[in-house]
């Protein structure tokens, strides 16, 4: 057994999402967000060193020592599997190791909401699940890449770095390809895809202009494809994607984007007061002709308005979401207003009001008790129904 499995167990035993091991220091665990040392003395260099050599393959080792940076699966039979990262840092090597889930969790079990099975059995488009990292973006992502494989009969391929779920095939076939090992980067396997007879296409990460080309023009050939991003809400989802082009392209990108895009969710972590672990909010934007207008014109800053009267079609606001986990008494006004989008919206209930905020608070107030008595009534049933 190599000698770093006993944090994997350690790291099992306790609920972590994370460990982090840093040459100069104690090793650590993220336990529901925060980040806790373990009772170990510090690392020296060398010994973390040999303690990563243990369970790293020779071809990724020579390309940490070569770059300073690298990226691979560890699996601990009976135990779990990991991304690994490794890092150089001031006082030597260091990793991080995040835990994959043996089990994939269904839509249920996640609590995804309806629209999730309807991106799962779209025929083409574009599907994108966002959110910061560390905010479960593989795990929605893998729970939709399962209900299609129980639901529809076609062939799923998805391309990572490095493989994190792995799906068995139940009514799908599914090609899993990873960037580094069976081919050579995302934009040489998308290249690939589109001549293996694909229905859906799963990217782990549009991280550059090529990938992201790629990614759409399949889309626009009658492939479903899902993929992930690093931005914090929806409407900015479209933008960072546009924004990848140049100048004298983006008007073409923008009448692509707009014919592709299906849907975007997404979603951040918050911490529960009601229980241990973290609860998703999620904001969701559904392809709609006025969705695609406004990206087709360039106005994605209406895009907003767009979630915001789309209800009944599955869209929602992350603040609503958020506002209903406060209601529900699953998280804290101070987790809320931590991560919402309008901290305006959410300042009212804090108990302690910081200090930047005081006087937005100080006017709201002021304004309400100027209200006539009856607009104040007529506006409560307007804010329940907009819920």
């Amino acid at each position: 057994m190599a000698k770093i499995d006993a944090f994997f167990r350690l790291m099992n035993s306790q609920g972590a999402s994370d460990l982090h091991i840093m040459a100069g220091g104690s090793p650590c665990l993220r336990i529901h967000g925060d980040v806790e040392p373990i009772k170990y003395h510090e690392l020296t260099n060398d010994e973390l060193l040999d303690m990563l050599v243990e369970i790293t393959p020779e071809h990724k080792m020579k390309e940490f020592q070569e770059t300073g940076d690298v990226d691979f699966a560890y699996e601990l039979p009976g135990v779990s599997r990991y991304r690994a990262n490794f890092l150089r840092q001031s006082n030597g090597v260091g990793a991080v190791f995040r835990q994959i889930p043996e089990k994939i969790l269904t839509i249920d079990q996640l609590g995804l909401p309806d629209i999730a099975r309807r991106f799962a059995l779209m025929e083409k488009g574009l599907v994108l699940v966002t959110g910061p990292t560390g905010s479960g973006k593989s795990t929605t992502l893998a729970a939709i890449i399962d209900y299609a494989n129980r639901n529809r009969r076609d062939h799923i391929i998805t391309i990572e770095d490095p493989i994190e779920f792995k799906h068995r095939r139940v009514n799908c076939i599914i090609s899993h390809r990873e960037v580094g090992h069976h081919t050579r980067g995302f934009t040489s396997a998308l290249r690939g895809a589109l001549r293996e007879d694909p229905d859906i296409i799963m990217v782990g990460e549009m991280r550059d202009l090529e990938t992201i080309t790629l990614a759409l023009e399949a889309a626009s050939t009658g492939h479903l494809v899902f993929a992930t991003l690093h931005t914090q809400s929806a409407t900015k989802t479209v933008d960072r994607i546009i924004d990848v082009f140049p100048t004298e392209a983006k008007d073409q990108v923008r009448t692509g984007l707009s014919e592709s895009l299906k849907g975007v969710l997404s979603q951040s972590l918050l911490k529960r007061c009601d229980n241990k672990g973290r609860v998703a909010a999620l904001e969701i934007m559904v392809g709609t002709p006025a969705m695609a207008n406004l990206i087709r014109e360039g106005k994605t800053h209406q895009l907003q308005n767009v979630i915001q009267t789309g209800r009944r079609l599955g869209m929602r606001t992350l603040d609503d979401h958020i506002e209903e986990l406060l209601q529900r008494k699953i998280v804290t006004a101070e987790e809320a207003f931590d991560r919402c989008i309008a901290k305006e919206r959410f300042v009212k209930h804090l108990s302690s009001v910081p200090e930047e905020w005081q006087e937005v608070l100080s006017k709201e107030k002021t304004e309400e008790a100027k209200a006539p008595a009856g607009a104040k009534t007529a506006a409560r049933p307007a804010m329940a129904a907009s819920r």
